[in-house]
């Protein structure tokens, strides 16, 4: 199953609804660039990976769906129709990545109206089944990581919901598990969406993986006991030096982490590179609606005050020093980061 793909006969996107789990598994089905747009930026569909496949898809809709006839004017819709979908969430590099990508190829079109279309289906399709496999790939380079009896605390979600398919850290664990290891997972629940409450241990259990969700703020307590072996999470945008940009609390789990001992991978496939980045300092912080915090409830009761306000940044960054390695289609990267990170796009 994919999170989302290409409907032929309808020739639309399908997608799988990820706000709705884990008490409903269904799917939405998009017809345009501007539901696409909506989609992500509601976290209909997430996860830096599913994000960039997604606009891809999103610019077939707009090529598919543009009232203009001539090579020039169909440019024009698609350079419009990258700008609104680039705009839907800001910190995942994955999203301009794939609009360049696809952009790349309507250009190379020889001013033909045509092809145009078929072109970016073949292009999007092939940006799917490429993170299928990069994920497989990773996920097999991170296992050698993971040792049998291993207690891991993993982030948020980067599983198959967070990509097209297999996933990325989550991928890691469900490859270690498949290989036969003896493996437990502490989830952390993830505020304010709880996408690790909700996706991540819905996903375990379709795997028949052990785990235990606990809260954010307990991360630091298992973490002293000297039972965790390993903090894996995701990524959303890596910085040349190799910060990292990933789902907030990230930053104080690999704080933690490091105070206690433990080593931290962060997961992720070479397009979440930003290497026109210096630092993380650089990379953009998406800040979210308030009511996602504040509309928590306790028992049916709202727990914050009326009149209360609330911060909602949905990212943070964690600095290169307290990472342990990435783990990427090219291999485990280990510090120097800058140089290995280089050198691994250049293939040497």
């Amino acid at each position: 199953m994919r999170t989302l793909e290409w409907e032929k006969t309808t020739q639309r996107l399908k997608m799988v609804d990820q706000r709705l789990l884990p008490s409903t598994f269904s799917y939405i089905y998009l017809e345009s660039y501007q539901e696409v747009s909506e989609s992500i930026r509601d976290m209909a569909v997430r996860g830096a990976p599913a994000i960039g496949v997604a606009a891809a898809y999103g610019m077939v809709l707009a090529a598919l769906h543009s009232e203009v006839s001539s090579y020039d004017l169909i440019l024009q819709d698609l350079d419009q129709a990258a700008r609104i979908l680039e705009a839907s969430r800001p910190t995942a590099v994955n999203l301009p990545w794939a609009l360049k990508r696809m952009l790349l190829v309507a250009k190379e079109q020889s001013h033909s109206s045509d092809s145009l279309f078929d072109a970016l289906l073949l292009e999007a399709e092939a940006m799917a089944d490429e993170d299928v496999e990069t994920n497989k790939t990773l996920s097999t380079f991170g296992a050698e990581l993971i040792n049998d009896g291993d207690m891991i605390i993993h982030h948020c979600n980067t599983g198959a919901l967070a990509t097209v398919d297999w996933g990325t850290a989550l991928g890691v664990i469900r490859m270690a598990h498949e290989q036969g290891k003896k493996i437990h997972i502490l989830v952390d629940e993830t505020r304010p969406r709880l996408q690790g409450a909700r996706l991540t241990a819905w996903e375990l259990s379709q795997y028949n993986i052990p785990y235990d969700i606990i809260t954010d703020n307990s991360a630091g307590h298992f973490l002293r006991s000297g039972k965790v072996n390993k903090v894996i999470f995701g990524a959303d945008r890596v910085a040349c030096n190799g910060d990292v940009a990933n789902k907030i609390g990230s930053y104080m789990l690999a704080l933690a982490a490091n105070a206690n001992n433990v080593p931290v991978y962060s997961v992720f496939p070479f397009s979440t590179i930003d290497i026109e980045l210096a630092s993380g300092n650089l990379i953009p912080i998406e800040e979210r609606p308030q009511d996602e915090v504040l509309d928590l409830k306790l028992k049916g009761l709202k727990v914050t005050p009326q009149d209360a306000s609330a911060r909602n940044p949905a990212f943070d960054v964690t600095p290169h020093e307290l990472i342990t390695a990435f783990i990427t289609e090219k291999g485990v990267i280990y510090p120097p980061f800058e140089k290995n990170l280089i050198d691994k796009m250049q293939g040497n």
